[in-house]
């Protein structure tokens, strides 16, 4: 079976646009142009644009999907078995949510008591599940199963009054971060402000702290470019500058 690229677009739900676009990166080439100068795509193609699919909706950017699909050692059939395995963890974090807004709505219909614990435990459990489905693999390489996992029981267990401290403190390392960086200075009174709140920040989470860990953390930031993107989504180069604030801060460099 062959499509047009109009004819793909329609089956796969994507604009034609996306499909150029893929052509044109390379991450997704037609088997072939015809005499009429249309795109044809092929069972291949097809193939390869499901996964394309996939690892969108788990959250991956276009440029590391790029890298993966056209590895040479990429295998299609494990690939959907790792697929498999995510929408599963997916499936999981949304039926904790379904569960969660179930007992809400029965709270405020008077047929159950809900206690501010349980209210929160659906979002916490995803918060856990995203950041192990984005960086999991890389955290547990650098860090080790036992560290990772206690963290995130750590994060599980958290009161709302603690979460709601975390959540203000996060805006409020960046805030200060974004301040620091106009200065030019990451040995400066704010550029080390932001780096001592970074340190309380990740101790709402973190099991022990240490100034190491604290330093190989700050260097991902720069090394993984979905970390990167984070920071520098609103001033190019903040992550770097971080980075360069918690080195000087930690005495590590």
């Amino acid at each position: 079976m062959e499509y047009t690229v109009q004819k793909l677009g329609r089956l796969a739900g994507v604009s034609t646009r996306t499909l150029r676009y893929y052509d044109e990166i390379g991450i997704l080439k037609p088997a072939r142009i015809n005499s009429s100068g249309y795109r044809i795509y092929g069972q291949a193609e097809v193939d390869r644009l499901q996964q394309i699919l996939f690892y969108r909706e788990l959250g991956v950017g276009l440029l590391s999907i790029k890298d993966i699909v056209t590895a040479p050692s990429f295998d299609g059939t494990k690939a959907l078995r790792e697929h498999r395995e995510k929408l599963l963890e997916k499936r999981e974090q949304l039926d904790a949510l379904i569960a969660n807004v179930d007992k809400t709505i029965a709270l405020t219909e008077g047929g159950i008591i809900m206690s501010d614990k349980e209210k929160f435990e659906g979002f916490k459990q995803k918060l856990v599940d995203d950041n192990e489905a984005k960086y999991g693999k890389e955290i547990r390489e650098k860090y080790g199963d036992e560290t990772v996992n206690k963290s995130n029981q750590k994060m599980k267990g958290m009161s709302q009054e603690k979460y709601d401290e975390m959540t203000k403190l996060a805006a409020e390392v960046n805030e200060t971060l974004y301040a620091a960086f106009k200065t030019g200075d990451p040995a400066g009174e704010l550029a080390q402000k932001t780096a001592e709140l970074h340190r309380q920040w990740l101790c709402y989470s973190w099991d022990s702290y240490s100034k190491e860990a604290h330093a190989g953390l700050a260097q991902m930031y720069v090394d993984d470019p979905r970390f990167t993107a984070y920071y520098d989504e609103k001033q190019p180069g903040a992550a770097e500058f971080l980075r360069d604030a918690i080195f000087i801060y930690t005495g590590t460099k």
